[in-house]
């Protein structure tokens, strides 16, 4: 799973009620790695109130969400809609390859939703595989943080 392998790197989560994707370019990692350091998984932090203003911040400041091809966080009835968008990003760029990174409770579906259409330039892995400070893992903390902020910022409501 190094940086340097994939073209893309397409995340997916899931967050209580909201359902998001991510889709970074592999040539723009190296750029982007040192901008979210900071992130951290929210279930694990003590003081979360304190992270989620830092990172609010950082996410202001570093402009994050501009570095991604593609982002979409949406309430869980628009599963469709991610999906579709899903599939059709990995249509168009059939020929590039495609890392992709899912939710444990989605894998499976997942999987054999890209096997439909020839998946041999995508690899698909779950969550839980990820290793600890690889780039794909703080990738995904990127998503499961943007995940968290949408959450918390319409509960407030």
């Amino acid at each position: 799973m190094g940086a340097k392998e994939f073209d893309y790197y397409l995340f997916i989560d899931y967050s209580e009620a909201y359902l998001g994707y991510l889709i970074i370019e592999g040539k723009r990692l190296n750029e982007f790695l040192p901008k979210i350091s900071k992130f951290s998984h929210y279930r694990e932090l003590k003081h979360k109130k304190a992270y989620i203003n830092s990172i609010n911040k950082i996410v202001d400041n570093y402009n994050i969400c501009s570095n991604f091809c593609k982002l979409k966080i949406r309430k869980n009835e628009a599963t469709p809609e991610i999906y579709s968008d899903i599939l059709d990003f990995l249509k168009k760029n059939s020929n590039s390859s495609v890392f992709v990174c899912v939710d444990n409770k989605q894998f499976i579906n997942f999987k054999k939703l890209v096997n439909i259409f020839d998946g041999n330039n995508i690899k698909v892995i779950k969550e839980s595989e990820l290793r600890e400070y690889t780039a794909e893992y703080k990738l995904s903390l990127v998503l499961d943080t943007l995940l968290n902020l949408t959450r918390l910022k319409n509960a407030k409501f």
